[in-house]
């Protein structure tokens, strides 16, 4: 499970941060409580799909590689967050319910996130069954929710 919490930290601190190399990653990691070896870094970084890109001044940062799903966050989010109406939480599962109609696009949506800790939605007219991987907490799949479409459980809480 650490492995999964280490992947969103590191694609956190990817998104917020310019990091020219994977030294000042790990400093980043272990000052937020992450322990782990250039090798390990290394494999998550590739996992992820990171790799160094111009910093536009001579030098290179690490950037994660844009998803088609995520490539237009805002304009996604607006279509897909007004949808959603609840996500229960069940023996591992997680059920999300949308407005009827919607349920595959949002489907479709978090499918192309491509996501590691989810191994596949179905999809209803108005529900979606999201099948995390092995070993994955459903805390793990809310955080992986948040970072697919920022702002998601703040809606959800608002109905």
């Amino acid at each position: 499970m650490q492995k999964t919490e280490r992947l969103l930290v590191i694609e956190k601190i990817l998104a917020g941060s310019d990091i020219s190399s994977q030294q000042a990653l790990l400093r980043k990691l272990r000052a937020k409580g992450f322990r782990c070896t250039q090798a390990t870094l290394s494999r998550d970084l590739r996992q992820l799909g990171a790799g160094r890109v111009s910093d536009g001044a001579g030098g290179y940062r690490y950037s994660l590689p844009e998803n088609p799903a995520t490539g237009q966050a805002e304009k996604n989010r607006i279509q897909v967050l007004p949808a959603v109406i609840d996500i229960v939480d069940a023996k591992g599962l997680l059920v999300i319910r949308t407005l009827p109609g919607n349920a595959n696009n949002t489907a479709f949506f978090i499918d192309n996130a491509s996501r590691f800790e989810i191994a596949g939605t179905i999809a209803g007219d108005d529900t979606i069954l999201i099948i995390p991987r092995d070993g994955i907490s459903n805390r793990q799949v809310h955080n992986c929710l948040e970072v697919i479409m920022p702002g998601l459980h703040e809606h959800v809480k608002r109905k």
